[in-house]
């Protein structure tokens, strides 16, 4: 028989105790877990409601006080901002109102654009500009200093008056003279003229202030003068066979365009100082525009005027006939051409007097060529015109519609404000 211990007999007592146990646990562990998840709820939703109130509360503490960047909102109560932020630069070294109005036009602003700034023209939009930025002085350059003193006013009006006595003395010498030294005083006399002429290109209102003109422009100009002295009459000795010698030379065409150069010049000065008068009177660009306009016919009449009785005058003097249409056609090609070039607007006349000097000069080849056996169809052209016109026909052709053109171009160009901020003379 084997010996046990004593065996534990489960009594219905000992039972309903640990049920009791179990079910004490188990409530506990529910009423942790539900407790626990009670109150993360609540902490979220607490946590998201704070959340809210303090991002309303931040938002309601900015808005009295916006951020320091941009914002639409910044930038319609102060459309005039962001505009005054971009040009800046430009504001502060302006000299007035006028400066920065005229560049604004060249970024291509109008008076429509300007009403976007809450204002009613481009003009009145510079004014608040150069109001609202403190200037910055700068120190004036000693080229500016001299372009506005009387003593340079002096010198370009007396330099102006160079090729034209250096062309009299000349021509004088040349009169007086025969045979070799007859030709070393007009090659001495041409360099002279040419180094004159240079030399008043430089100064007063004829200079080439922003930009240099191309030295195309220069080969065309010293062609078209070198035809309106003997091209006319190699012209019309080539129709006739020859030439056979010495062919004769307009003379008295030259010497007055060269003597025109000195109210060429003064004209340019009047038109420069009347046009800035007017760009500081005016109060729109389209009124400055119209002011402009008739001032630029009526100096261009002026010139036309001196120069036809100074053609008249030379050919008296000298007893030569003059080919007015010829020679008054290209005197206002060089004018106009010279008016633009110093305003900075050199690529068209470069252009237009290429072209008129590659008219005349196919003009005087075409003649030369007809003699070749089969040619004589390409001289056609040029007799008919020689013979209902005379030899002046061809550089009128070529510079009549080229000056045309160029003054259509000026009474479009010069009559911008940007043209204009530049002082008369400023290298």
């Amino acid at each position: 028989m084997n010996e046990r211990g004593p065996v534990a007999v489960p009594t219905a007592e000992g039972e309903a105790k640990e049920d009791e146990t179990r079910e004490d646990k188990a409530r506990e562990d529910r009423v942790k877990g539900g407790g626990t998840r009670g109150d993360e709820a609540r902490e979220d939703r607490v946590k998201g409601g704070g959340t809210r109130e303090d991002e309303a509360a931040k938002g309601a503490d900015a808005t009295p006080q916006p951020p320091a960047t941009s914002s639409p909102r910044s930038d319609s109560a102060d459309p005039v901002k962001a505009l005054l932020h971009r040009h800046r630069a430009l504001c502060e070294r302006a000299v007035d109102p006028l400066e920065i109005a005229a560049r604004l036009e060249a970024h291509g602003m109008t008076d429509r654009t300007a009403a976007r700034f809450r204002h009613r023209d481009v003009f009145s939009l510079a004014e608040e500009l150069y109001a609202r930025v403190p200037r910055v002085e700068e120190t004036r350059t000693p080229e500016r200093e001299v372009a506005g003193a009387p003593d340079a006013l002096t010198g370009w009006t007396v330099l102006a008056l160079l090729p034209g006595a250096l062309c009299a003395v000349t021509l004088g010498g040349a009169y007086l003279t025969e045979g070799r030294p007859r030709l070393v005083t007009a090659a001495v006399g041409a360099v002279a003229v040419l180094l004159g002429l240079r030399a008043s290109l430089h100064r007063g209102p004829s200079h080439a202030r922003r930009t240099r003109p191309t030295g195309s422009a220069g080969t065309a100009t010293c062609w078209l003068l070198a035809y309106a002295l003997c091209g006319d009459g190699l012209l019309g000795a080539a129709l006739d066979g020859g030439p056979d010698g010495p062919w004769p030379l307009a003379t008295a065409s030259v010497l007055a365009l060269a003597l025109a150069w000195a109210p060429a010049t003064w004209c340019a000065g009047l038109f420069a100082v009347r046009a800035r008068r007017g760009l500081a009177a005016s109060r729109s660009l389209g009124e400055f525009a119209d002011f402009v306009r008739p001032l630029l016919l009526g100096v261009s009449a002026v010139f036309l005027s001196a120069l036809a009785a100074l053609l008249a005058l030379c050919g008296a003097v000298l007893h030569e006939p003059v080919a007015h249409a010829g020679a008054g056609s290209l005197g206002a090609l060089l004018f106009l051409a010279r008016l633009l070039i110093a305003h900075g607007c050199p690529r068209l006349p470069a252009a237009v007097l290429n072209s008129a000097a590659t008219f005349e000069a196919a003009a005087l080849a075409t003649v030369l060529i007809g003699r070749l056996p089969g040619c004589s169809i390409l001289t056609v052209p040029v007799e008919t015109a020689v013979g209902a016109w005379g030899p002046g026909a061809v550089p009128a052709l070529a510079c009549g519609p080229a000056a045309l053109g160029l003054l259509i171009h000026a009474t479009r160009t010069l009559t911008r404000a940007t043209v204009h901020t530049t002082p008369l003379g400023t290298p």
